[in-house]
């Protein structure tokens, strides 16, 4: 891979540092600003809420500038939210801190998946995307746990600087490495939008919302489910969360190889069904200590293999004008996020126990496939010989 993926790669990780590193830092920074932890819970809100609305608007304001340029504004702006967030005395100016931080997520990231793939040959595109969006995967494995001990030694302020320097060292690294121009193509905005409305780009957004809801209803309960119905102790969770990050950076790298191999609509289907049946057996198969852990590692490495050939399907779908659609995915993930946490948190208020989040995130795997089945078929339909079609 060219080394200007590293560097991708590198802004993926702080990325990612500053989506999840929050979750193990609510307590110290509840205790520090006088919260409650259900109050300080709002920082991670906070912060979707940003994702889903700098994505589309970031991208669209972007849109007619180099994409080394757009990424060195969205990872300054990164880096300046979390500085923020580093040094904000309240509840208040953290939580703007945090939206603020949030706003480039998505465009970053459906610009880096553009100029990562115009790096490399036709048939590499996913493995490119998987390259720069492992940088997610390796900072829920190693980054997450290591900010979290800043935070205990240093206190939750440092963590938070320590991300704002990865997005600074992520400036100087796209400045060194990703060349000026990446695309001959100068695309209009409202060639940008004309391509999000198009059908088999909305198919691609809804897979991504129903398909990885599925998984967030799951790993969202994940911690209670452990230790409340399989029976693990509360020092183990960390262990097991690590086994889940693994299966995610597994998933990314085999999910961008199959797509590469076998064309993405076919891995999307495969993937979708397999997490359907994971999550299926899940419901009956979490009470026991050693199947548990190879369910986690299994729903994480299909629920985020996915994201790779859907990046691709649609860049394919979009055509020249994919910029705001791929950013649209990260969007969709989002939205992903709220609606998985959302429906297993009302199966659980329903009183139907912890087995329930996984029986929704299976059925919502299952709606998934119903996209994911209807662009399959318009595919075939596109690629059948002339000779075949009726006159």
């Amino acid at each position: 891979m060219p080394i200007a993926i590293v560097a991708l790669a590198l802004g993926a990780s702080g990325i990612g540092l500053a989506e999840f590193a929050v979750m193990g830092l609510l307590p110290d920074i509840a205790t520090d600003l006088a919260v409650s932890l259900s109050t300080a819970g709002n920082l991670v809100t906070a912060y979707a809420v940003g994702v889903v609305v700098g994505a589309p608007l970031l991208t669209a304001a972007a849109v007619r500038l180099q994409r080394r340029t757009a990424l060195l504004l969205f990872m300054r702006l990164f880096a300046a939210g979390n500085a923020l967030a580093g040094i904000a005395p309240n509840l208040g100016l953290l939580l703007v801190a945090r939206f603020l931080s949030g706003l480039p997520h998505g465009a970053f990231i459906g610009v880096g998946a553009l100029v990562a793939t115009s790096l490399v040959p036709v048939e590499r595109r996913s493995s490119a995307v998987a390259s720069m969006t492992l940088g997610v995967t390796v900072a829920n494995v190693v980054g997450v746990p290591a900010t979290t001990v800043i935070g205990g030694l240093a206190g939750w302020r440092m963590s938070f600087g320590v991300i704002a320097g990865i997005g600074l060292l992520c400036v100087a690294a796209i400045a060194a490495t990703v060349p000026r121009r990446t695309t001959t193509q100068r695309p209009s905005l409202s060639a940008e939008l004309v391509a999000l409305r198009r059908p088999a780009v909305l198919l691609v957004l809804g897979v991504v919302v129903l398909g990885a809801s599925g998984m967030f209803a799951f790993y969202t309960f994940i911690t209670p489910t452990l230790t409340d119905r399989t029976g693990f102790g509360s020092a183990a969770i960390p262990i097991l969360l690590m086994v889940c990050g693994l299966g995610m950076t597994a998933g990314t790298v085999v999910g961008g190889m199959l797509s590469d191999r076998f064309g993405p609509r076919r891995v999307v289907v495969v993937l979708l069904a397999a997490q359907a049946v994971l999550l299926t057996v899940a419901v009956f198969a979490m009470r026991s200590p050693i199947v548990a852990p190879v369910l986690v590692f299994a729903v994480g490495a299909v629920g985020l293999g996915f994201f790779p050939p859907v990046q691709s399907m649609v860049m394919q779908a979009a055509g020249d004008a994919s910029t705001l659609a791929s950013a649209a995915i990260q969007s969709a993930f989002n939205v992903a996020n709220a609606l998985g946490a959302s429906l297993g948190g009302l199966a659980l208020a329903a009183g139907l126990g912890l087995a329930a989040p996984p029986a929704a995130g299976a059925l919502l795997s299952v709606f998934g496939l119903v996209p994911a089945l209807v662009m399959v078929s318009m595919a075939r339909r596109r690629n059948r010989p002339a000779a075949l079609l009726p006159e």
